[in-house]
């Protein structure tokens, strides 16, 4: 197979100059497969037809001599990557699109198949398999998230106690980075990409406010935001950062003895930053400052302060190598840990059972987590709060007039949205809470008790248990499946 110079042109000139690194990676490597598929049948991508994507499709999804066949989900992403790339061919090159699919601009919004203002159906892609459907919300109550912490990334068991011999190299950072996740409902790729001069100091409050770098926002904003960091995920980053016993400093000194960071091409080395302004001294830099609002997650990897014993990096989240981590590198951690958690259930729940009767059953593990329930499980227990706040602001109005105030400004979903960084509250409403949209407020109210953890504990778990999509922690004896868990 020989190079091919238009191929590059399309990350260089076609809308995927707009894209992010992660997004780059991720199309180059289906067009790489695409290609692989067309030279193994003997066709050139300019001559590839319908036929061609739908026999594609067949091979990587459900054909029995591939033996890497894929999940539906992931073939989405090769049906996106393959549209993109030959709408922008056909222009470019008055090439066919192949692809039997909805224009790209639909591809980064919602999917088009709900019916039209017109009755009719909007535009489905033909190509997208039927079980690649929008990624179903889940929540966690916070027992669970705490149950599963502990047995996955601490060393816990289920019965409470810390396996013996346990080695938790970078328990305190895997855990503070969790619980920020959860407590402060960032996304995966936002908490990854926190500099240690961006975390609140000396501010009092619960809730200390932070600023998120507007380059750092799903879908580069054009102005950052504030959001909140519980005053507890704060203490645990300063254990974290402890420099006589916390994991980064360690992970520092071991890269500094390597020379590591001296070998990093492109390193910038901060000699001062601005609180203030939220602007970086940059070395040798012509213009000498830098807005941190303007500076993305992988530039972020590179840049360092000069100590004592040599660069140091700003990034927060530290691999054991010294080098920052990669927000990719937070799945690892989130899928191993979701291993370890199915282990130690079925050495708890059926520990006779072996080889691959014991893997379907860790299959059935009722207790799991991926990055964005953390931010779901946020938005779930902010949406119980406000909706206890709402309620004494409204007393006196008419069913109709509290129906129009709703209706005009919103009522918790304006605030909710803020919290999450959403533009548009229908957002919050219509995807991350969509099975409440129908409660009143009476309603809850009425499950109030004293206490506000077991209130909202109370709210979620009666409200959400019932769609059987809010996971909760695993009590002795429990067997229940994944499926039955709210997969």
């Amino acid at each position: 197979m020989l190079p091919d110079p238009r191929l590059n042109l399309f990350f260089r000139v076609s809308p995927m100059t707009r894209r992010k690194p992660r997004t780059w990676r991720r199309y180059a490597m289906a067009l790489v497969v695409w290609l692989t598929f067309l030279a193994a049948v003997g066709r050139r991508w300019t001559e590839a037809t319908p036929q061609d994507v739908e026999a594609f499709k067949d091979w990587r999804l459900t054909d029995v001599r591939n033996p890497e066949r894929i999940k539906p989900g992931s073939f989405d992403t090769d049906r996106a990557a393959l549209n993109t790339f030959y709408t922008w061919a056909s222009g470019a090159y008055a090439l066919a699109n192949p692809v039997p699919s909805v224009p790209p601009a639909v591809e980064d919004g919602q999917q088009g198949e709900e019916i039209g203002p017109n009755g009719g159906w909007r535009t489905r892609d033909g190509l997208r398999p039927s079980g690649a459907r929008r990624r179903q919300i889940k929540w966690m109550l916070r027992a669970a998230f705490e149950q599963w912490r502990d047995i996955g990334l601490r060393g816990y068991g289920f019965d409470g106690l810390r396996a013996p011999g346990w080695r938790g190299v970078n328990e305190d950072r895997d855990a503070v980075f969790v619980d920020g996740l959860y407590g402060t409902g960032l996304r995966l790729q936002e908490w990854a990409s926190v500099l240690d001069v961006e975390l609140p100091v000396g501010v009092d409050g619960n809730f200390p406010k932070a600023w998120l770098a507007a380059a750092c926002i799903k879908g580069r904003k054009k102005e950052g935001r504030t959001y909140r960091i519980p005053r507890r995920v704060l203490r645990d980053i300063a254990g974290y950062c402890d420099p006589l016993e916390g994991s980064r400093m360690q992970a520092v000194r071991r890269a500094q003895r390597a020379g590591r960071y001296e070998q990093l091409p492109f390193v910038r080395v901060v000699s001062g930053y601005n609180a203030r302004t939220r602007t970086l001294r940059i070395e040798g830099a012509p213009e000498g400052l830098l807005s941190l609002d303007t500076v993305g997650p992988d530039e972020r990897r590179l840049l360092f302060r000069r100590t004592a014993e040599g660069l140091e990096p700003l990034a927060l989240w530290l691999a054991p190598s010294g080098l920052p981590k990669k927000p990719d590198g937070w799945e690892d951690t989130f899928q191993a840990a979701n291993a370890r958690v199915a282990e130690k259930w079925v050495g708890w729940t059926a520990p006779e059972l072996e080889g691959e009767e014991r893997e379907h059953r860790m299959g059935l593990c009722p207790l799991w987590a991926r990055p964005h329930m953390c931010r779901h499980s946020f938005a779930l227990k902010w949406f119980s709060l406000l909706s206890m706040v709402w309620q004494p602001a409204v007393d006196g109005f008419s069913a109709r007039e509290l129906a129009d105030l709703r209706e005009q400004f919103g009522e918790i979903w304006y605030a909710l949205s803020t919290l999450l960084g959403h533009d548009d509250p229908a957002v919050t409403k219509d995807v991350y809470l969509e099975p409440f949209t129908a409660l009143q407020v009476d309603y809850l109210m009425a499950l109030l008790d004293e206490d506000e953890q077991p209130t909202v504990d109370a709210l979620i778990r009666t409200v959400a248990e019932a769609g059987g999509r809010t996971l909760l922690p695993v009590a002795a004896g429990a067997g229940v499946g994944r499926e039955g868990a709210g997969t």
